[in-house]
């Protein structure tokens, strides 16, 4: 059931394919991990012109499967800003491809993301 409080915006969406299988023929923890921190960090970039680094990826937890085929989006929002550092939230849901109509809510995440110099000391954002 999708929280009715989130409002983020889609930040990528993917067909997955089986390239990208465990051997339960379904998709990888860490190929949506990936694509977590891809939305991420779209999100973080509409904050700041500085580039950035993941430095934390919040408690994922996986409610449902993704198969072969499904149509992926992760939608993402800033829910904080401090002084050095942007903490956004990514939903992710499937488009089933048995059934178009039936999306899943596979999991949501929180990943803070810091600005840094050329050195990768922090900066102020």
């Amino acid at each position: 059931m999708p929280d009715a409080t989130f409002r983020g915006e889609p930040a990528i969406r993917v067909l997955l394919l089986p390239k990208d299988t465990n051997e339960n023929g379904t998709i990888f923890g860490g190929v949506i991990l990936s694509y977590i921190d891809l939305a991420g960090a779209v999100e973080a970039r509409k904050n700041t012109d500085h580039r950035f680094v993941t430095v934390a990826m919040r408690e994922v937890v996986f409610k449902r499967p993704v198969y072969v085929g499904d149509i992926v989006s992760f939608y993402s929002q800033t829910i904080k800003r401090g002084r050095t550092s942007i903490t956004v939230q990514i939903r992710v849901e499937a488009q089933r491809q048995h059934d178009p109509r039936e999306v899943a809510v596979v999991t949501t995440a929180e990943s803070v993301f810091v600005a840094v110099d050329e050195k990768g000391t922090p900066i102020p954002l």
